[in-house]
């Protein structure tokens, strides 16, 4: 309904991919995307049934590459217990940010995933190389702008020189504080390298500044993976909140984090569109990423170092 409008308001300043994510949204299972005709013999019935339109932005798409994603990642992990570490875009840096999308989303996993492996190695922590894995979320409870990065960890590392798996405690993996200097020096002397004409626009005291990382643990780590894997196919928000349309205000539902009770967001509707567009990614660009013993060259060790784990399970198992 408003989509249109929006067009005629920002298109000769916005991306391809948003206005291709408003296109297919707006014909997703419609007579636009065409369909496919299913005879039932038994009934003697027919039915027609609209093509979706597969982009990873769209509401009503996604949910069978959820399954299977979730499915084959949940065999990836090793058997022991995990954490979520969230590596959280300071404020001053958000706006630079959406304009430079795939520098700083880039750039904030890998050296989330940097920082980890750093603390990592040092013996008084873990001593060992990470199994980690990585994924971007951008958006707040409301559709607000809120780069982050999730980072599942195993509770331990494969220690180098014999090739043993340390096992980590599981109430503990390393301190944030120090994680929060690690990762903003890596930024910083990233920025700087890739983008020296950006860095120099930033104000210095963003690296000063404490950046925000929270670390908790997750059991096994499945119950997380379900949790990302809500966001990893899906856009911001869910039809389930959306509630109602009225006189070009958009009302829909979010659940406050620092409270644990819903509220009620109301927008007009071409800053409803601004705020869901601003979470469409750069074409292209990877939002899970896998480091560590997850990352996709290790894959063999990981494999044979599940097997260890499995067996060394069995082995403590006393039967009754």
């Amino acid at each position: 309904g408003y989509g249109g409008q929006y067009l005629q308001l920002y298109a000769d300043r916005m991306p391809a991919v948003h206005r291709k994510a408003i296109a297919d949204i707006t014909a997703c299972r419609t007579l636009a995307m065409g369909g496919t005709t299913y005879y039932c013999p038994d009934c003697q019935r027919w039915q027609y049934s609209y093509h979706s339109c597969g982009n990873r932005n769209c509401n009503k798409c996604g949910h069978e590459r959820t399954q299977q994603w979730l499915e084959q990642t949940g065999k990836l992990l090793l058997p022991t217990e995990h954490f979520m570490v969230t590596f959280t875009l300071p404020g001053k840096l958000r706006r630079l940010a959406r304009s430079h999308q795939r520098l700083f989303y880039g750039l904030l996993m890998r050296c989330a995933g940097g920082a980890l492996q750093t603390l990592g190695w040092d013996s008084r922590f873990v001593g060992g190389q990470l199994a980690m894995m990585g994924v971007l979320h951008t958006w707040g409870r409301d559709l607000s702008y809120h780069p982050h990065v999730h980072m599942i960890v195993a509770a331990g590392g494969l220690w180098a020189d014999e090739g043993l798996w340390l096992a980590g405690r599981s109430d503990f993996l390393m301190p944030v504080k120090a994680l929060s200097k690690i990762v903003a020096a890596k930024f910083r002397d990233g920025l700087k390298k890739q983008a020296p004409q950006l860095f120099q626009a930033i104000d210095p005291s963003v690296w000063c500044s404490p950046w925000v990382v929270h670390c908790q643990p997750v059991g096994k780590g499945q119950a997380a993976l379900k949790y990302l894997a809500t966001y990893i196919f899906r856009p911001a928000i869910s039809n389930g909140r959306l509630v109602s349309l009225e006189g070009g205000i958009v009302s829909f539902r979010y659940q406050c984090s620092q409270t644990g009770r819903w509220k009620l967001c109301r927008l007009e509707a071409i800053e409803f569109i601004r705020r869901y567009l601003q979470h469409v990614l750069p074409r292209g660009f990877v939002k899970v990423r896998y480091y560590g013993l997850y990352g996709h060259r290790h894959r063999e060790r990981l494999n044979r170092l599940r097997e260890t784990l499995d067996r060394s399970a069995a082995d403590t198992i006393t039967p009754s």
